[in-house]
């Protein structure tokens, strides 16, 4: 079903790898359409409660591989352009709008769309070769893909535009300093895996509904209304009512769940 990238299920954890390593993992139309597929798929499964967004061997993903593009503006119209550029977008969509938690484990260069792809995930890891480049602006472009959206909410509006429009280099100690990362990691796949495995150890509709309500875009009313409604839902949750006797009687909590 996949030919560039590769899609793995273990325990509840989907891990979803683009697998182009002889160009940095860097995307042509068919990745894009298989990410796509592949979001989906780990969002609609219910037997799959966070999902992991790597890329093979030395590169997270460098961005769209200008090799198997074509000359834009000669052989595309603005409507041809906007389909391709949407469906790029709609992996950012996807990961944005996904309940359940994404975690990006970025190792070596994560550029343009490739950053945008792991600014979009809830969380990032990263490893000491790690490098998140907003590079649009370096070859006459803007960030179409949401760069421009994400980070000003993630670091702030003054240093994202340092970034946004130098194009230059945001590495692994910078990543953490400003909040962008969790940790630095000796391999940031395993310790992405680790930390999807801890969350995936705590009650499942607390997790995806803490991870909704978490909306930069939302009011405090907003907010508030949905709580209520995401507590209600958890208060009439089994997992929550098995959390709650496990710690009464300090124990471990065991959950009925079928994993993918």
């Amino acid at each position: 079903m996949y030919d560039d990238i590769r899609y793995e299920t273990d325990g509840g954890i989907a891990t979803i790898t683009i697998d182009r390593p002889d160009v940095y993992n860097a995307f042509r139309e068919q990745t894009i359409a298989e990410l796509n597929v592949a979001l989906r798929e780990a969002f609609d499964d219910d037997g799959v409660y966070v999902i992991v967004l790597t890329g093979a061997e030395d590169g997270f993903c460098a961005g769209a591989d200008v090799t198997e593009m074509p000359d834009w503006h000669e052989e595309m119209s603005k409507e041809d352009y906007a389909g391709y550029l949407r469906g790029v977008q709609n992996v950012v969509r996807q990961l944005r709008a996904g309940e359940k938690p994404s975690i990006a484990a970025v190792s070596g260069p994560a550029i343009g769309a490739g950053c945008d792809f792991a600014l979009a995930c809830d969380l990032r890891i990263v490893d000491e070769d790690a490098r998140l480049r907003e590079g649009f602006v370096r070859v006459g472009l803007v960030p179409g893909d949401g760069g421009g959206w994400l980070l000003p909410r993630l670091i702030g509006e003054s240093k994202a535009k340092e970034y946004l429009l130098t194009g230059k280099d945001i590495d692994a100690d910078d990543a953490v300093d400003l909040g962008l990362a969790v940790e630095i990691a000796d391999d940031s796949l395993e310790a992405a895996t680790d930390l999807a495995a801890e969350i995936l150890d705590l009650p499942a509709l607390a997790v995806r509904r803490t991870n909704a309500l978490t909306d930069w875009e939302q009011t405090f009313e907003d907010y508030s209304a949905d709580a209520i409604d995401y507590q209600w839902e958890c208060v009439n949750d089994a997992e929550h009512h098995e959390a709650i006797a496990a710690f009464t009687e300090k124990r471990e909590p065991e959950y009925e769940r079928q994993y993918s």
